[in-house]
Parts: structure tokens; sequence; C-alpha cells
């Protein structure tokens, strides 16, 4: 199996650069990729669903950027272990109907030897938003170097 560096125990940087290779990856929206950072059998609590392993990760994953239009994310470190990280995070998507929304949520990680995720606890919280409260205006895909962080943009 495949290592993910960084690997465990964390330090600050490592925990920062983690979650900052798990945002790229999701802004580029790839659920395949994405489910090759997470443990054969890794388990998953996002919002109100309940899961386990790779498959149904790839499924989840398909289906939520499926309806979730414009999809970008941005996340931050909020703290770190050995082992765990935790992190805020912010998105903004456009449902099919054309109404924005910003969902806030936060994470907390469990990760393997391998730097593989082995649990994933999410919590989130969709606003509706208009066009013009967006905050998020890079091309689909990684957000660049130099857009602000959330702390930066106040959320």
């Amino acid at each position: 199996m495949a290592q993910k560096p960084p690997l465990p125990p964390f330090s600050t940087e490592d925990a920062i650069k983690k979650v900052r290779l798990a945002e790229d990856a999701w802004n580029r929206r790839d659920p395949e990729k994405v489910a090759l950072a997470y443990t054969p059998d890794s388990h998953w609590r996002n919002r109100s669903e309940i899961f386990s392993g790779r498959t149904a990760i790839t499924e989840f994953l398909t289906r939520k950027w499926a309806g979730e239009g414009d999809y970008r994310l941005i996340k931050e470190l909020w703290a770190h272990g050995d082992r765990r990280i935790a992190v805020r995070f912010v998105y903004e998507w456009k449902s099919e109907s054309g109404q924005w929304f910003r969902a806030h949520g936060n994470e907390q990680w469990e990760f393997d030897d391998d730097g593989l995720m082995a649990r994933r606890e999410a919590s989130i919280n969709d606003i509706a938003i208009d066009d013009s409260d967006r905050k998020f205006h890079w091309p689909l895909g990684a957000r660049p170097d130099d857009h602000p962080g959330l702390s930066d943009l106040g959320l």
C-alpha cells in the first residue's frame, strides 16, 4: 500500500501541509483519486451519513459533486496531535436551481502509520447566499497559493 506523506506523528508544519493537500485534492473533484488518501476500510461520518471503505467514499463523492456545482473549498488547520488533525472548512457551491450556498464545517481526522486517513468525522451547515456574497473566485481546481485563506477572509 502506498504511503501518503506527511506521516504521523505530525508537526504543526506537517499538519498544515496535510490539510492543504486534502483541500487541493477535494477541489480537483476526482472521487477515485481522493479515495486513495483513505484506508481501504476508512470510517466516515458526513452530516447524517455513516459509511466505510473506499468504494463507499468514491460513491459518496461522486454523488456529492454531481449535486454541488462550481464547488470551491478552503480548509484550515484548527488543531493537531500525533495522529489526529482537526480542521475547519468552508466551501461554496451552486445548486441545480442556481442558488448559491456557503457550507461551514469542521472535521476530525485520524491517520494510520502510512499517512492514510482511517477515520473522518464531519459536521456541516449550509447557508444560502447571493451570488454577490461569494468569496471564492478562482477557476475550478486547486485554490491558487495567493488566494486568501479562511481567517484572511473573515470566515
